[in-house]
């Protein structure tokens, strides 16, 4: 089971977050409340451990802009949050090894969400960012074959559920474990990470079930 953290806006929530098990962290560039700026989340991604996956989260931001933010920040994949079509999805791809295309749960786009070209998808609630939970029946409209993680409203509480229902590859999580927007809390996340791998069908063995090695490149 994959779990990204997502909404870091600080370095000690960043290591919290892979010192609790995390195989993944996530650096907010869209207007919210939880956006941080490009070299705080450099000074941030360099301390970092090679075989974290940092994301950059985007939403309806320029193809040559996600680039620049991306390599300038010291990240390794690009979260696109928006409308982005095909076309911009690809030419982010083009120079971002590791992209990930977020769809809300019931956008007629997920039907097609093979057509983007990555094999990650991530599934929100109908308004994305917003923590709102959706019908986790909803991922069945996935084409097969795509890795889905399932975001939206999770909790320490709602994880394990969710997982059983949904049976997504990963999870995302960000309000659902603060103590305050934008400041995590150990305890949640601990227990957000402990629930989601326990509801898991199939045990989280370490690298070698991701679908990259995400230090590969380092």
């Amino acid at each position: 089971m994959f779990v990204k953290i997502c909404g870091i806006t600080n370095e000690d929530d960043a290591l919290l977050s892979v010192a609790m098990g995390a195989d993944a962290v996530g650096f907010v560039f869209a207007p919210s409340t939880r956006q941080v700026g490009v070299q705080k989340v450099y000074d941030i991604t360099r301390r970092l451990p090679p075989e974290i996956l940092t994301v950059g989260v985007f939403r309806d931001e320029l193809p040559s802009r996600v680039i620049d933010i991306v390599h300038r920040a010291g990240l390794k994949a690009a979260q696109l949050h928006g409308h982005e079509n095909p076309a911009a999805v690809a030419e982010v791809a083009a120079q971002v090894r590791w992209v990930i295309k977020a769809f809300p749960a019931a956008s007629p786009a997920l039907l097609k969400a093979n057509d983007y070209g990555v094999d990650i998808v991530l599934v929100d609630s109908a308004t994305p960012g917003s923590g709102q939970v959706f019908d986790w029946g909803l991922v069945d409209d996935v084409p097969e074959g795509l890795r889905i993680v399932l975001a939206g409203g999770l909790t320490p509480e709602n994880v394990g559920a969710a997982v059983g229902r949904a049976k997504p590859w990963g999870v995302d999580v960000s309000s659902g474990v603060e103590r305050a927007p934008g400041k995590k809390d150990a305890l949640k996340l601990k227990a957000f990470i402990d629930n989601a791998r326990k509801a898991a069908p199939v045990a989280y063995l370490g690298p070698d079930e991701l679908p990259y090695d995400w230090a590969d490149d380092e």
